[in-house]
């Protein structure tokens, strides 16, 4: 504003003032313009080298990247129920996906949320009891957290586990003790943020979809 109030101030007293000034205003815009271009592509540049260079440190930022780029990324398609009913809203295009990949497992799972897998049964019998959780094992995998990774619906993220684990280790050796002796699970530890993957073949089709899971790192570390 104070430079073309200069600008104003110089050629207000001739006959070409006008035609002067606009021409000098139009060329200082023009060459801000190609500087502010010269230095976004610059700084765009320097973005994807460093992203490129610690991809195998830091996934997340990377692919978040890329996929921040990807055209035609929108909301899920239109699904077809079991009735051949096209569902738009997103709660019932969520029921029919929730829907469809509860009966895919309860139609492939051969055994009930309350026995235990036969090689599970044989190798307690071998140890007479359950296995003993050591403290030191716990605070190595602690220790070893990728912080980079996404934390799971109980908000709890790796960077905090890892900076605690010193803390941690002794009240998680004795929860994950207990989980072997009881045979439970922390409600949180059976939560999920699911997302439906599309593979191919028709959009429409809830069977062409393939959940992914984000679960708590707690229960991650407990396997």
């Amino acid at each position: 504003m104070v430079y073309r109030e200069c600008l104003v101030s110089h050629y207000s007293g001739t006959s070409n003032g006008r035609q002067l000034r606009s021409q000098a205003t139009q060329e200082d815009y023009k060459g801000v313009a190609r500087l502010c271009r010269e230095k976004i592509r610059r700084a765009k540049a320097e973005l994807e080298l460093s992203l490129a260079a610690a991809v195998k440190d830091n996934k997340n930022h990377f692919f978040k990247y890329i996929s921040s780029k990807r055209r035609g990324k929108g909301n899920l398609q239109p699904l077809v129920d079991g009735g051949g009913n096209t569902v738009t809203k997103d709660e019932e295009k969520a029921e029919v996906l929730h829907a469809f990949f509860a009966s895919v497992f309860n139609s492939r799972a051969n055994c009930s949320l309350g026995t235990q897998p036969p090689e599970l049964e044989d190798r307690d019998g071998d140890q007479n009891g359950a296995p003993i959780i050591q403290g030191e094992m716990v605070s190595d995998l602690l220790h070893h957290l990728d912080t980079h990774k996404s934390m799971g619906p109980d908000e709890i993220h790796p960077r905090v586990l890892k900076e605690l684990a010193e803390e941690l280790t002794k009240p998680l050796s004795i929860i994950y003790q207990q989980s072997w002796l009881t045979g439970e699970v922390p409600a949180d530890w059976r939560l999920a943020n699911v997302t439906p993957i599309f593979k191919k073949g028709r959009k429409e089709d809830p069977g062409n979809y393939r959940p992914v899971s984000l679960t708590s790192v707690l229960g991650k570390l407990m396997e």
